[in-house]
């Protein structure tokens, strides 16, 4: 009870929400700087991240396109020996970076994107997934070449090494490297905290009050209770480490991404007459919005802003990942990367897009109030009312997913700032279950917010890095292809 006559004590939602925004909004406005162009506010780190982009794609000569194939066919593992260094397969640490990207961004992002920027939006955000590709072959690529072998058989990788051994062989400049490397550690663990966690467990939470009677659902003034379930389940699941992630991962991004292909498909495939028109809506309200302020401009940075936290490319987060694959040749890995954006931001946010679209869920006139996981769900249940427990599983199991790979990515930065400590790992993951508590529990603005400061500010030092590298990692792709021409890197199956 409050000490003050008439004044309601605050629930755990509120207060943690009233201490926590307004932190959450001076690290935006930092991160977030932006220049007024046209009428537009353009973000400088969306465009540092989409100028990164397109200049990798035209550095190794639109890999996209001419290379598509040899990546499809080493995911397979046509190309794998058992014998190789590293921890998972090909499949496996493609599993876990998609589980780390196909989540909540595809389904919330897409939504918030098209609530702001009209359908136009994923226009942008398809353009931006295709630059992405190269960005995000050049991450993973070195995250291999600079990985660190433990003597147990587990490897340690990511940005922190090659901006700290890479940068300083390249540049001469030592310093400058472990400063990369110190700076993305730090940012990786506040994205891990961030969009890898409390973002995921408040959509989640949201859909799961939504499914049980909103407003008067059990869970509705206790969302706490939910976030501690899901603490408990992640936990059980990480506390195994890279291996046990994997094996999770490689069963539930499958399902998961099949459960809600197939339900945007039934709606799809319901008006399939509308599809033409619908793709017609988006291309041409990507270049002539009417109604979106900034126009033409500002359409493009919401698509862009949200496909960049989509699919991650330029964040270094995946190449975390990737670099416990079982491999010798660093340029297959990052063959195999280069399809996360494709299947993240292309085809599945694709896919929500054409749902909401179709069904003119975004035309509602609650729509903009409504953002996020909830006004994809409106979409679904104006087909089919039963839809959105549908949705709500997907969402479960994406948020899932999503938390458990970005633990992992968290828990190495950890270990990077602390010399693979395992006393400050095991702290780490102990954090990360409480954070997922205080994500459920928190209000949506602050959340977003945190997320995507948190994680551009990850692309910082990582964009830095490939920059100075630009010639190292091409070199060795090069390498590789010339050994797949010559036959001395041959298939094995």
């Amino acid at each position: 009870m409050s000490g003050f006559p008439g004044v309601l004590p605050l629930s755990i939602d509120d207060t943690v929400s009233e201490y926590f925004g307004p932190i959450s909004d001076f690290i935006v406005s930092v991160v977030f700087y932006s220049v007024t162009i046209l009428g537009a506010d353009v973000s400088l780190i969306v465009l540092w991240l989409i100028g990164a982009a397109i200049f990798f794609t035209i550095w190794f000569g639109v890999p996209q396109i001419r290379h598509l194939p040899h990546s499809l066919n080493l995911v397979r593992g046509r190309f794998s020996k058992p014998e190789d260094a590293g921890e998972v397969s090909h499949f496996q640490a493609l599993a876990t970076a998609v589980s780390g990207t196909v989540g909540l961004g595809n389904i919330a992002g897409v939504a918030v994107a098209i609530s702001l920027g009209g359908p136009g939006a994923t226009f942008w955000m398809i353009v931006a997934g295709f630059f992405a590709m190269a960005s995000k072959m050049a991450e993973c690529t070195l995250g291999v070449m600079y990985r660190r072998r433990h003597a147990d058989g587990s490897v340690s990788g990511g940005p922190m090494y090659y901006l700290r051994d890479g940068v300083a062989k390249v540049s001469g400049n030592a310093r400058l490297g472990k400063f990369l490397a110190a700076f993305f550690a730090v940012c990786c663990i506040g994205g891990s905290l961030g969009g890898g966690n409390m973002f995921q467990a408040n959509q989640a939470t949201a859909q799961i009050v939504s499914v049980t009677g909103g407003a008067d659902s059990p869970f509705a003034d206790i969302n706490w209770v939910i976030g501690l379930v899901f603490a408990v389940a992640v936990g059980a699941v990480i506390i195994g480490g890279i291996k046990s992630i994997a094996r999770v991962t490689e069963k539930i991004v499958p399902f998961m991404a099949g459960i809600y292909v197939a339900a945007c498909l039934i709606v799809i495939g319901g008006s399939i007459g509308q599809v033409p028109s619908a793709f017609g809506e988006i291309v041409s309200s990507a270049f002539s919005p009417a109604s979106v302020g900034g126009g033409f401009l500002g359409v493009l940075m919401v698509g862009f802003q949200r496909a960049a936290f989509s699919n991650e490319a330029g964040i270094g987060s995946a190449s975390i990942a990737h670099s416990a694959v079982k491999t010798e040749e660093p340029a297959t890995e990052g063959f195999v990367a280069m399809l996360e954006p494709l299947i993240d931001t292309i085809i599945i946010c694709t896919m929500t897009a054409l749902t909401i679209v179709i069904t003119g869920a975004w035309q509602d006139e609650e729509a903009s109030e409504l953002g996020g996981v909830a006004l994809t769900s409106s979409a679904f249940e104006s087909v089919i009312p039963w839809f959105p427990n549908v949705l709500a599983l997907a969402v479960v199991l994406f948020a899932f997913s999503t938390m458990i790979s970005w633990s992992y990515y968290g828990m190495k930065a950890t270990g990077y700032l602390f010399g693979d400590s395992t006393t400050a790992e095991i702290v780490f993951k102990v954090i990360f279950c409480v954070f997922i508590v205080i994500g459920a529990a928190l209000s949506l603005k602050p959340v977003i917010g945190f997320s995507d400061a948190m994680i551009f500010s990850m692309s910082i030092a990582n964009v830095i890095g490939l920059y100075i590298l630009a010639k190292t990692v091409r070199n060795e792709i090069r390498r590789h292809l010339g050994k797949v021409e010559s036959g001395e890197f041959a298939r094995v199956k």
